[in-house]
């Protein structure tokens, strides 16, 4: 049992919205009244419901047959029903380090070591606030480079650090005394960029001369477009030993309910982070780390892989050919599944009417309000992914999501094309 602290105002119990203080990690969390997730689908009630969904990043099919397949078959046997150990079920971490080693360029050739240099987690989410848990002490600066998923300053802030947000042209302008690490996505959400090594070499070099730890979101690593090739920071010069590098099975394999993530890096990192992730969920779920082991081990024999890659060139071709029949500039991703399409030239009505619960946000949110509203099409407003005092440089755009049907994608387009006679000339 836990005896809240009166509340500083000494507000009486009937006074407090919720009965009881709540704590001061969830206060800003609860002030947001309305997370983005939750306006911008479909299933909230908020937007038409039926609306076409190219908001959220999730897909609109099942896993392959393959790995469906092997999930049935875990869900009969009586210890993939049963709690595994927190570093995970070794099937899967053994078909890791077969699929990552060659990646990550260790020394001499050398494989991950499954037994250490990898941890299964939650999800990708679950695993990134595990390390934060870990390694952020009160006070303690991250470097979250802009835009960035959403999760991020929840992991610093929860665990008492300090969000630097730097916009991803200049990381050298967050270079303090305070900073303890950095944190970045590639491919990136929601631009699509796929780092190249000069680049992760600058980030790299810049956590040498200070000292810092780097968390790399490489979640969409198996999704990298236009002929592009994914490196890893972690394979880098001498960047491995301050390096955890971040996968996703249901990223990787469209099962994005079935929470199944993994870290990679040195023993001692990931040592401290398995501490942690066994005292916030001790395991991730058997039956789906199993069918993802098996997945793992026969994509890489079945050329799953390269033909995923291939299908999802083909969903953006259809939307970007949509969009150019909209008018609007667009992003053209190298990786991930999202394009970012300006809106500067959409002219909302002044009569149109927002909801309340939206008046106060930036741009972006209007006109993804404004577009669901017209359009019937589910889209994500970026500023969420940056801070207030750089709202500016994400309210122009609107994230759209190809992880979808073509034939929801050509639907998509169509009915996009309501908009042009809001669309001024350019």
């Amino acid at each position: 049992m836990t005896q809240t602290k009166p509340a500083a105002s000494e507000q009486t119990k009937e006074e407090l919205p919720f009965g009881w203080a709540i704590s001061d990690r969830i206060a800003p969390e609860i002030a947001k009244s309305v997370d983005v997730w939750t306006v911008f689908s479909p299933a909230s009630g908020f937007v038409p419901k039926d609306s076409l969904n190219l908001g959220q990043g999730f897909m609109s099919w099942n896993p392959p047959d393959f790995i469906l397949k092997a999930a049935a078959e875990a869900l009969n046997r009586v210890d993939a029903n049963h709690y595994s150990i927190p570093r995970g079920r070794a099937r899967l971490r053994n078909a890791l380090s077969a699929h990552l080693s060659p990646s990550f360029n260790l020394p001499e050739g050398r494989n991950l070591d499954p037994a250490f240099e990898i941890l299964v987690t939650a999800g990708a989410n679950e695993g990134m606030y595990a390390y934060a848990a870990a390694f952020i002490r009160p006070g303690d600066e991250v470097i979250l480079f802009e835009p960035y998923f959403d999760q991020y300053t929840a992991q610093v802030t929860f665990n008492g650090g300090v969000p630097v947000f730097v916009p991803i042209h200049a990381p050298a302008a967050a270079s303090t005394s305070n900073v303890s690490a950095a944190d970045w996505k590639t491919p990136h959400n929601p631009v699509g960029k796929v780092f190249d090594e000069e680049e992760l070499r600058a980030i790299g070099n810049i956590a040498e001369e200070h000292d810092l730890m780097i968390l790399s979101d490489e979640v969409y690593d198996a999704l990298v477009l236009n002929d592009k090739k994914h490196v890893r920071i972690a394979a880098l010069d001498n960047f491995w030993r301050r390096t955890v590098t971040v996968g996703s099975a249901g990223k990787t394999f469209s099962a994005t309910g079935w929470r199944i993530g993994w870290l990679v890096g040195p023993k001692p990192l990931i040592q401290a982070t398995l501490a942690a992730h066994t005292r916030i969920v001790f395991t991730a779920s058997s039956p789906s780390q199993e069918a993802s082991a098996a997945g793992i081990e026969q994509a890489m024999e079945n050329g799953f892989f390269p033909k995923q890659v291939a299908e999802y060139e083909e969903r953006k071709d259809v939307l970007i050919e949509g969009l150019d029949k909209l008018g609007l500039p667009y992003t053209i991703p190298d990786g991930a599944y999202f394009i970012l399409v300006n809106t500067a030239r959409l002219d909302i009505p002044a009569d149109f009417e927002v909801p309340d619960m939206i008046k106060n946000r930036a741009r972006d949110w209007k006109a993804a309000w404004f577009i669901a509203q017209t359009a019937g099409v589910v889209c994500i407003p970026p500023t969420d992914f940056y801070s207030e005092p750089h709202w500016s440089m994400g309210e122009n755009f609107i994230r759209l999501a190809f992880c979808k049907d073509l034939d929801v994608l050509r639907q998509a387009s169509e009915r996009l094309l309501k908009l042009k006679p809001f669309i001024r000339d350019a």
